[in-house]
C-alpha cells in the first residue's frame, strides 16, 4: 500500500513496497517545507516540468541518492547535462519500473527554468499516473482543467488525485474540483496553494465543494503522512 508526505506546494514522497519516490521536490526555497534536501531520501524522482517549484531540488537530489529522473524527454535531457542520471519519457508514453508503471498524461501549462542566458525550454509539462502496490495514485502537475481528465478518469481506478488548487498558475478550487468530478478518484487532496501570495486560497473550501459533488477529499498537512 503506497505511503504519501506531503512535502509542500506540489511535492510529495511515495513509499512502495520496492522503492521510494520524489515528486516534485521543491524544497530549497519553498517557505512551507519542513524537510531539507539533504534529509530526503529516494530512488526515483519525478519531475512535471521545468519551472524553478517544481524542478526544485531534484537534480540535488537524484545525484546524492543516486537515483534516477522520471521526466518529460527535454527536461531529462537537461537534467542529465547537469549529471542526473535520467529516464526520459513523453506525454502518453508509459514504463514498466522495478516499482510499478508510470504514465504521463498532458498538462495544460508551460515548463521553462530562468537562467542567466534567458529563459531555457525545457519541453511540455506532464502529469503522472503511478500503477503500483496496487494502487493508482494521479499526480497533475501544474494544470488547468482540461476535458481529457474525464478519459484518463475513466481509463484508470484513480485511487489518490492531488490536483492544483491556487489559482492564477492553474486550475482554482471551481476547476479543481470539476476534475475532480471527471477523475472520480478515491480521494481527492489538494496542492499547490498557500505557498506564495497570489495563490492564497482555502483548501478547506476545496473540500466542502468536492464532497458536495460525491467526491471524497480531505486537506493533508505539511509533513504529513498518509496512505492510499
Amino acid at each position: 500500500m503506497p505511503a504519501l508526505t506531503f512535502l509542500g506546494h506540489a511535492a510529495f514522497t511515495v513509499d512502495l513496497t520496492r522503492a521510494t519516490l520524489a515528486i516534485d521536490p521543491f524544497l530549497t526555497g519553498n517557505p512551507s517545507a519542513k524537510l531539507k534536501p539533504e534529509g530526503l531520501r529516494a530512488d526515483y524522482v519525478l519531475l512535471t516540468h521545468g519551472h524553478p517549484d517544481h524542478l526544485g531540488d531534484g537534480i540535488e537530489i537524484a545525484k546524492r541518492n543516486k537515483a534516477t529522473i522520471i521526466a518529460p524527454f527535454e527536461l531529462a535531457t537537461y537534467c542529465e547535462g547537469q549529471g542526473a542520471s535520467i529516464h526520459p519519457m513523453h506525454i502518453g508514453g508509459a514504463h514498466d519500473f522495478p516499482f510499478g508503471r508510470v504514465k504521463l498524461t498532458i498538462a495544460v501549462h508551460g515548463s521553462g527554468y530562468p537562467s542567466e542566458q534567458g529563459m531555457l525550454y525545457m519541453g511540455n509539462p506532464c502529469g503522472f499516473l503511478i500503477i503500483a502496490d496496487g494502487k493508482t495514485v494521479y499526480h497533475a502537475g501544474d494544470t488547468g482543467i482540461f476535458y481529457d481528465m474525464k478519459l484518463i478518469g475513466e481509463m484508470n481506478r484513480i485511487d489518490l488525485a492531488l490536483l492544483p488548487i491556487g489559482g492564477n498558475f492553474t486550475m482554482d478550487i471551481d476547476d479543481a474540483v470539476k476534475a475532480a468530478e471527471f477523475l472520480k478518484p478515491g480521494l481527492a487532496v489538494p496542492m499547490h496553494y498557500n505557498t506564495f501570495d497570489i495563490i492564497t486560497t482555502n483548501p478547506e473550501d476545496f473540500v466542502k465543494k468536492a464532497e458536495a459533488r460525491g467526491v471524497r477529499a480531505r486537506v493533508v498537512e505539511v509533513g504529513e503522512r498518509f496512505t492510499v
